[in-house]
């Protein structure tokens, strides 16, 4: 049993538009009685999920509650970041009773456990658990390798062979650094879908775990709250492709910022980043936009060629309707200069 002194942090973790900023949302609305506080780890410039997550709060988790660290990941900034982070949500008044971490989409979560052995917060912190997101269309259409089926095979056949992408590694580290995994946006996937998803990472996990599906975010916080798992203290239980390795995960990936002009019609910018996807491997996309007559920012996210977006409120005099996308993709499939031609077709739209 952990210390019940000790202020208890769940990790959240999972691919990239797994829903980890709906569950957040989710978890802000109905706390189950908990004063929340929320740390946002973005990859990128913008901080689009801290944004959306301040624009939900409520008095049970105010928006001094939400803090943003960007520009890098938390287990690298350890002492630069994080631990101040942290500080300044315990000395809250009134101090929280849980503090929800997001993770970048692209971040193993195990490093992040051994930054709670800092010697600052691990007698004052625990994890009380780690909940991994997967998207449950995502992973039955086996995307973290070019073809899960022929990998899986060649593993079997000849343990030395290792036909990993980076994606893969990234999911897999998730799923098995977690005590509890969710099977999100199950409505899309379908029941054949959600079965294949389930079988794949039931392969994969190194120990039994619950596997839980969630639409839309909506899960009982007594479910993934209150686990009191002590992961820090559990770290062999939970193996990663990097165990042994001081290689950062995000060397892989890279991100770039791009501005966006006013666009007339969101059909066409939503269209624009979908093929943004099948021409040059893009992962994810996530910003802002003006549209021509709209008074509201809409709000962009894609996953690959799944593109949703929203009005989500009134831009502020201070922002100048500047809209911005932060495109990401693995390391040898940004090109900003072939991001910015997909986007803007006419030279002259950019400027």
């Amino acid at each position: 049993m952990p210390d019940l002194e000790k202020l208890p942090v769940t990790v959240i973790t999972g691919f990239l538009g797994s829903g980890k900023t709906t569950l957040i949302t989710q978890l802000m609305q109905n706390p189950g009685g908990k004063r929340l506080a929320v740390v946002v780890n973005e990859f990128g410039d913008v901080g689009v999920d801290g944004e959306i997550l301040k624009g939900c709060a409520i008095p049970d988790c105010p928006a001094e509650n939400i803090l943003e660290l960007a520009n890098g990941c938390i287990c690298c900034t350890v002492a630069d970041d994080f631990i101040p982070t942290i500080e300044t949500l315990m000395a809250l008044d009134p101090r929280p009773d849980h503090i929800l971490i997001e993770t970048s989409g692209l971040a193993l979560p195990k490093p992040l456990l051994k930054a709670f052995d800092w010697p600052d917060i691990r007698s004052r912190i625990t994890v009380d658990g780690v909940i991994a997101l997967a998207d449950a269309e995502a992973v039955a259409a086996g995307r973290f390798a070019p073809d899960v089926a022929a990998v899986d095979a060649q593993r079997l056949a000849d343990e030395s062979i290792d036909h990993e992408t980076p994606l893969s590694e990234v999911f897999e580290d998730q799923i098995s650094c977690a005590d509890i995994i969710l099977l999100t946006k199950p409505d899309l996937a379908g029941p054949e879908g959600i079965a294949k998803a389930k079988s794949l990472i039931e392969a994969e996990v190194p120990r039994p775990l619950p596997l839980i599906e969630v639409a839309e975010g909506a899960v009982d916080p007594r479910v993934i709250l209150g686990l009191e798992a002590a992961a820090e203290g559990d770290m062999d239980a939970r193996p990663s492709h990097h165990d042994g390795h001081d290689d950062h995960e995000h060397d892989d990936f890279d991100s770039v910022v791009i501005d966006i002009p006013e666009f007339a019609d969101p059909a066409d910018l939503v269209a624009r980043i979908g093929a943004l996807a099948t021409g040059q491997n893009i992962l994810r996309v996530k910003g802002y936009a003006a549209i021509a007559g709209k008074p509201m920012r809409l709000l962009v996210q894609a996953v690959g060629a799944r593109v949703r977006h929203q009005f989500d409120r009134a831009w502020t005099p201070e922002e100048g309707r500047r809209g911005r996308l932060v495109i990401i993709a693995e390391h040898d499939d940004i090109d900003a200069a072939a991001i910015r031609g997909t986007l803007f077709p006419d030279p002259q739209a950019a400027e």
